[in-house]
């Protein structure tokens, strides 16, 4: 078979992601907070890129006319009294010379060198790995036992576990046998908080259970063999199987349900989050105002030093360096107009099929799909999708995340759909006012619902439940 070359052509449509195109849809996804860190890296990046002056800024201080300018410098005239002029009550010169705070000999002010800094003056907590090495330190080890004690602290979890790495993996990084790490290990379970070091549940609570004397007893015996059953609160069988009686299992879980599962906890360090909303909705005159958040959000615009360099003219590259970072400012400028008017469309269609909600809460809120938006405003449904992400509305009902307003529907007796979020509230509603020791299960949460018109399965509660972290009822249930 003979091969030749040969050109053809070919007429074919195809969309091309220019690099502006994907810049836009990058800009578009970003939340509030990496928006404003990429807009403030374009800037130190593109010298044509600078920030608007506020109107304080612009403002002038306007000229002063001779007579003025006299008055203004002119010394405060004295009183009859020969004393200084009293302004709201207070003699100022009179203050200044008495209340002058004076310095003594070797005392510091505020230029003194051998001040700490302001960060040196702030106190950290201890975390979880410092205390356990202080604690280590204080004991007479070998250095093997020391060394071996150090590697297995540093692999322990926020949670106080050794679960990241096996005791054969901390025997080869510490260099040393599986016996020598396993003793390490034990030195280590005996330091505060107990429990730590434990390899997982199980030996977590023998640990602390053993640590206060319960070693022998029912509770290491229900830890050792019935954590299942326990878990269950099958009270009676585990009696039967221990041949104890059920008070003392009641006592024994009562001290199973005491212990930590969880030693590193007094040591997480639990960080504020801050959510500061994209959009504000407020209500004025019966309507809903949608206003957008743009505080902390660096206004740009074009240098006037470049855009007058590039008149001037001048050698070829400088010219075409300016000309690009000017196209790349441009539509840097144009991309955030555009993302801005995005989520304002976005949040005015969410608006105008929840005002029941914004002024009754989630028991009003209606089924809506993204396919909903992106009708309503001309776009397609994943822009809709990029655009609610990571994105949050102030509304009078509190801060929601406009994802949250999406939600499938679910179709009621009287023919309307409810908002499956709803559906979420109301059965979290009913199952908080229970009795703890008659909890409802999930028929009954079946029964209740359909009172208020709303025929799902109890396939569907179970989902719901389980989507709320809450546990079917026989394990909700306090027996005593």
């Amino acid at each position: 078979m003979a091969l030749e070359m040969r050109l053809d052509l070919k007429l074919a449509q195809k969309l091309v992601m220019t690099p502006q195109l994907q810049q836009a849809i990058k800009l578009l996804q970003l939340s509030r907070l990496e928006l404003s860190q990429t807009v403030y890296q374009e800037m130190l990046e593109n010298p044509v890129l600078e920030e608007a002056a506020t109107e304080a800024e612009e403002y002038e201080e306007p000229e002063v006319s001779g007579t003025d300018a006299e008055a203004k410098e002119a010394p405060a005239a004295d009183t009859d009294e020969g004393q200084a002029i009293d302004v709201f009550g207070l003699k100022w010169d009179n203050y200044l010379e008495e209340d002058e705070p004076r310095l003594e000999p070797g005392s510091f002010n505020d230029q003194d060198e051998d001040l700490p800094s302001y960060d040196q003056t702030l106190s950290t907590p201890m975390s979880l790995s410092d205390h356990l090495l202080w604690q280590l330190r204080l004991n007479a080890l070998s250095e093997t036992d020391a060394r071996v004690g150090e590697t297995i602290i540093g692999n322990i979890d926020d949670d106080g576990y050794l679960r990241e790495v096996s005791l054969k993996d901390v025997a080869t990084q510490a260099g040393v046998t599986i016996d020598e790490a396993e003793r390490a290990l034990r030195l280590v379970q005996e330091l505060d908080p107990p429990g730590v070091g434990a390899r997982d549940l199980r030996e977590c609570l023998l640990i602390q259970a053993r640590q206060i004397g319960l070693g022998g007893t029912v509770v290491e015996e229900i830890i050792l063999r019935h954590m299942d059953d326990l878990e269950k609160k099958r009270y009676s069988a585990i009696a039967r199987m221990l041949k104890v009686s059920l008070k003392d299992i009641r006592l024994a879980a009562t001290a199973v349900e005491a212990l930590e599962p969880k030693p590193g906890r007094p040591f997480m360090r639990s960080e504020t989050q801050y959510i500061v909303p994209d959009v504000y909705v407020v209500k004025k005159g019966g309507e809903f105002v949608i206003l957008l958040n743009d505080e902390g959000m660096p206004k740009l615009r074009i240098s006037q030093f470049y855009k007058n360099l590039m008149r001037q003219g001048g050698d070829d590259n400088t010219k075409n360096y300016i000309e690009s970072k000017l196209r790349s400012a441009q539509w840097l400028i144009k991309s955030i107009e555009q993302r801005n008017r995005t989520i304002y469309k976005v949040t005015e269609s969410i608006i105008e099929r929840q005002k029941e909600f914004l002024d009754k809460g989630v028991g009003k809120l209606k089924p809506m799909v993204l396919r909903d938006v992106a009708e309503d405003i001309g776009m397609h449904e994943s822009t809709i999708s990029r655009v609610t992400t990571n994105k949050y509305m102030h509304c009078p009902q509190g801060i929601y995340e406009l994802k949250f307003f999406f939600a499938g529907g679910i179709q009621a007796e009287d023919g309307e759909e409810h908002s499956s979020i709803m559906v979420r509230d109301l059965i979290q509603k009913f199952i908080g006012d229970e009795d703890p020791k008659r909890p409802v299960n999930d028929r009954h949460i079946v029964e209740y619902l359909k009172k208020n018109n709303i025929t799902i399965a109890r396939r569907t509660v179970a989902k719901y439940r389980f989507e709320l972290r809450i546990p079917p009822g026989n394990l909700r249930k306090k027996r005593y």
